[in-house]
């Protein structure tokens, strides 16, 4: 009897927040997060030092539930090892990418690559997301480098890139094409790095085009919002520049991939460093959002106008201005109660950071027990998840996820 032939892979594209989602990818966390200490985690953006085991056992439930609605879950360790072992234009680059002459010097830096050049892929994957020590090169402690000998052993070599956790910073699909992104802070840069490498080598994207060049401006998939077909919002403050808001725009503009794009300022600080840790979209004419932002939110409308030129207007309020972009008469709000500290607790703890599977149906953290009531008194299904581990890294289940492929609403 012969083999049931697999299914075609679905196309990608994504033109909303809430289309039934069909592909995403994921980053089971792994060894980089073993290399967070109450030394470093604060550099690497961590609020804690999690429990490895438990996260890991958190976000195979989160995966788990995402597989039990149809959804193919791709995950970015294996993308990675899959392209390193099929590119050797992918190996080249992310060693380059990873090993930085300047702080190293010429000398240990070609030594180091040339070494990670014979490494297996899967190895050389690892090396690449978790990171190597001083002590864990491959020449011995009286080497001829003055660098070796004036670092500690514990130091890095490469940095571990344990925010790999939350793929959707890195990268963002709007329509047929995907967004690679240009982190702000530097513990974080070289994610976009290994991004690039499975977008252009892995054989799973061949001729996937790009819809924005990373160094263009900073921007991060955390601020990226597609609240309609054709409709994108961007938060600015912490981590996307106004710079890398108008560079999107005029770039989706070129390649009719929207008309609108809503810049939306936030507040610069570690609670709320992506505009989706205040505001994400539940339905496709509802957010769940931060109470205490709900009036204060505005926007500015930049337009591609029917003759080709780019119109730009406002500060206006974000909710109507938004509505009107969607041509709806008016956005829902669901919003966490008048309860200011439970709301404010609940926003630090990612409760309105949600990922729609459907519309009309979430995954949301579980300790956010007032956010998810709320939901669910609007008609909002909501899919639990635990998050006790991986909310210190300050990231909820959208920011844990890029979908890849939605159905059109």
């Amino acid at each position: 009897m012969g083999t049931k032939a697999a299914p075609p892979a679905r196309p990608f594209s994504v033109t909303s927040e809430v289309g039934t989602l069909r592909t995403v990818l994921l980053h089971r966390p792994g060894d980089e997060l073993r290399r967070l200490t109450p030394r470093n985690n604060d550099q690497l953006l961590f609020d804690g030092i999690p429990w490895v085991e438990r996260a890991q056992q958190e976000h195979d439930i989160f995966a788990g539930v995402l597989r039990e609605r149809g959804v193919e879950v791709l995950l970015l360790a294996d993308l990675l090892t899959e392209t390193l072992a099929v590119s050797g234009a992918a190996r080249i680059q992310g060693i380059s990418g990873a090993v930085d002459a300047r702080r190293l010097g010429h000398a240990l830096a070609d030594e180091l690559a040339a070494h990670l050049r014979t490494v297996p892929a899967p190895e050389l994957a690892q090396i690449l997301m978790s990171g190597m020590t001083f002590d864990e090169l491959p020449f011995g402690p009286d080497h001829h480098s003055l660098v070796v000998r004036m670092h500690h052993g514990h130091d890095f070599v490469i940095d571990p890139l344990p925010n790999l956790l939350f793929t959707r910073d890195s990268s963002f699909w709007v329509g047929p094409r995907v967004a690679i992104t240009s982190l702000a802070l530097r513990a974080r840069m070289r994610e976009t790095s290994l991004t690039d490498l499975i977008y252009a080598f892995h054989p799973r994207f061949l001729n996937v085009r790009r819809a924005y060049e990373s160094h263009t401006a900073p921007i991060e998939g955390g601020d990226v919002l597609l609240l309609a077909k054709g409709v994108v919002a961007v938060g600015v403050g912490e981590r996307t520049t106004p710079a890398g808001a108008e560079a999107l725009a005029r770039s989706l503009f070129e390649d009719d991939l929207a008309h609108t794009v809503l810049a939306v300022p936030i507040a610069q600080n570690r609670a709320t460093m992506h505009l989706d840790t205040v505001c994400t979209m539940v339905d496709t004419d509802a957010v769940v959002m931060y109470p205490a932002i709900q009036d204060s939110l505005c926007a500015f409308t930049i337009h591609k106008e029917g003759d080709g030129t780019v119109s730009m207007h406002g500060p206006d309020p974000f909710l109507p201005a938004a509505a009107k972009a969607m041509g709806i008469g008016k956005l829902r709000v669901i919003d966490t109660g008048l309860d200011g500290v439970t709301a404010e607790r609940e926003q630090w703890d990612d409760g309105n950071n949600t990922l729609a599977v459907a519309p009309g149906v979430v995954v949301a953290y579980e300790r956010n027990e007032m956010t998810n009531a709320r939901l669910a008194d609007a008609g909002i299904e909501v899919l639990p998840i635990p998050g006790s581990e991986l909310g210190s890294g300050r990231g909820g289940p959208r920011c844990m996820s890029c979908p890849l492929s939605r159905d059109e609403v």
